[in-house]
């Protein structure tokens, strides 16, 4: 592969592109206010936030986690206490109405 394929033209056409291209991107950007320091600092803030969001995330979950077993387990312990009141050689009651 030459350098005419790899880069898509000429050296000097595509490094006249480029210039142009970044000449009207960082004019649109400042107009946006977006500077050098500033991108970078918007770019630390943003991975902060989607770090933040995933623990925020588990977060979540363990407070509906801990917000349903506070229901399910007592529930569950009951019901064993109960089965286990039975014992293991008594058999279910029938259902009434039958003989």
């Amino acid at each position: 592969m030459d350098r005419t394929t790899f880069l898509g033209g000429s050296v000097l056409g595509v490094l006249v592109r480029l210039t142009i291209l970044s000449i009207v991107v960082g004019i649109i950007l400042s107009a946006l206010g977006i500077t050098p320091d500033n991108f970078f600092y918007q770019i630390n803030v943003l991975l902060r936030r989607i770090y933040d969001l995933g623990f925020g995330a588990i977060e979540s979950v363990l407070g509906y986690f801990i917000l349903g077993a506070m229901v399910v387990v007592p529930v569950w312990f009951i019901a064993r206490l109960i089965k286990a009141s039975r014992g293991p050689d008594d058999p279910p009651a029938p259902p009434s109405g039958t003989r």
